[in-house]
């Protein structure tokens, strides 16, 4: 009696090798309609397409995904989720805001976007506010996973899908070090720059005033050292600062004089002379006013934390025959950055 054949059945593929299937290569033609699509989807309300985001999004396209180990419908779920969430962030009103960010999290419980609109919306003090953004960072990681965090540090912003988690530590670290807890701050900019050595954040700015509020000469030498084509006026008053607290008083005054050609205005923020705006602008041109408004909220914290180097900025003022205010008592209207607790 012959043997019927066997049935041969196709192996069952798991949801990561399904998936993997669907990024088999695009041609130029396809890739190019695809981007045209993605664009202004998934690079959020608040970002300018640039070409860094172009290859960004083609390595996304092309390259390994954290939604890879997925099924297709969870994978789903968490694209439509991020575009609920970006809904959410250009919502006119705050209850649509709250409503799309709600929805979002209903199919993504991990949606970072969304979950940082929810605590942007219910968040009633600074602690509260730092607690949800925390919140919001342990949900980043888990929804990359760290395999895909291990195998692609160094170059996260180049990949869409980090950009949530790359936001949401961005604010995380902001809240810190207004705060003052610089110690904090410092570890999660460190990771920042780790994960993308690019810094297409500019978060080397606020690490270095960091540094220089807890006097961690070390951490800002190597900073300063790294970036040291960076001419902007944060680091070049920076210079300044670091070199004053080191005691080489020489090098600072010869550093003072570059950081004046940079940005003539932060010398009058610090001085008191001029009041410092409450908004932080959205666009600065090198040596404006704009550019001076944001030193003073990166290392403009650091000489608020270091009163001497003030006095010593107006010494240097009283013996160049500039006009300088005509007490230090002014250096009262001069805010303090955050509490100083570290």
């Amino acid at each position: 009696m012959t043997k019927p054949p066997e049935k041969k059945t196709a192996a069952k593929k798991s949801p990561a090798k399904k998936r993997a299937a669907k990024k088999a290569p695009m041609s130029p033609q396809a890739l190019a309609r695809e981007m045209m699509r993605l664009l202004t989807e998934r690079l959020g309300p608040d970002e300018l397409i640039m070409p860094e985001d172009v290859n960004a999004l083609i390595n996304s396209l092309s390259g390994p995904s954290p939604n890879d180990r997925l099924s297709d419908a969870e994978a789903d779920a968490k694209d439509e989720a991020q575009q609920i969430a970006f809904d959410a962030m250009e919502a006119e009103s705050e209850a649509e805001a709250r409503k799309l960010a709600k929805r979002a999290l209903r199919l993504d419980p991990d949606c970072v976007d969304a979950l940082v609109v929810i605590n942007d919306l219910d968040a009633r003090s600074t602690r509260e506010k730092i607690e949800g953004l925390q919140k919001a960072v342990a949900a980043g990681e888990r929804s990359l996973g760290a395999k895909f965090i291990r195998e692609n540090t160094g170059h996260f912003w180049m990949l869409i899908e980090t950009r949530p988690y790359m936001r949401a530590m961005a604010q995380l670290a902001g809240a810190l070090f207004a705060e003052g807890l610089n110690l904090d701050a410092i570890r999660l900019y460190e990771k920042m720059l780790e994960l993308n050595l690019n810094d297409n954040q500019g978060v080397r700015d606020p690490l270095l005033g960091a540094y220089l509020a807890v006097k961690d000469l070390d951490g800002a030498g190597r900073l300063l050292k790294k970036y040291e084509d960076d001419a902007m006026a944060n680091f070049a008053w920076g210079r300044v600062l670091e070199r004053f607290l080191a005691g080489d008083l020489a090098g600072a005054s010869t550093a003072l004089k570059k950081a004046r050609k940079a940005n003539r205005f932060v010398e009058l923020y610090m001085t008191a002379q001029k009041p410092i705006p409450k908004q932080i602008p959205e666009m600065y041109s090198p040596g404006s006013e704009e550019e001076a408004v944001l030193c003073m909220d990166g290392v403009g914290r650091a000489w608020a934390q270091h009163k001497e180097a003030v006095f010593w900025l107006l010494d240097q003022q009283e013996a160049d025959g500039r006009r300088g205010i005509p007490s230090k008592a002014a250096l009262k209207r001069v805010p303090v950055a955050g509490k100083k607790l570290q």
